[in-house]
């Protein structure tokens, strides 16, 4: 199983970028899939997850009404869309999958995710 995670860059504050998590040897509907980010000396933080079948999405407050997550079960693949973007934004960002559906008080926890991407860099100036 691989999952590739693709689409960061270097944006001005406000800017836009749109992430993407192909999923290979899985697949990603099967089960919740997330996005997570590390910013340098944090620890790893849940930014949006989405249940199977476009289902229920959980986002982080700092994000809510700025990014949205979104699939493409034909291409097996999730996306994360991030407008007016903050310098605070910056970090790298990793995709992760579930095999399971994961429910509102579990899907921020690292250790309930079975695949890992291996992380886009964003990064965001003022």
């Amino acid at each position: 199983v691989q999952l590739q995670a693709s689409g960061g860059g270097s944006v001005e504050t406000g800017g836009s970028l749109r992430l993407s998590c192909v999923a290979s040897g899985f697949t990603l509907n099967s089960g919740s899939t997330a996005w997570f980010r590390q910013a340098p000396g944090k620890e790893r933080e849940a930014v949006s997850c989405i249940r199977p079948n476009s289902g229920p999405t959980y986002y982080a407050e700092s994000v809510k009404g700025r990014f949205t997550i979104s699939r493409d079960n034909a291409k097996n693949t999730v996306y994360l869309q991030m407008n007016r973007l903050k310098p605070e934004d910056t970090a790298v960002y990793y995709c992760a999958a579930s095999r399971r559906s994961l429910i509102t008080s579990t899907q921020r926890i690292t250790t309930n995710y079975d695949y890992w991407g291996q992380g886009t860099l964003v990064t965001v100036s003022s």
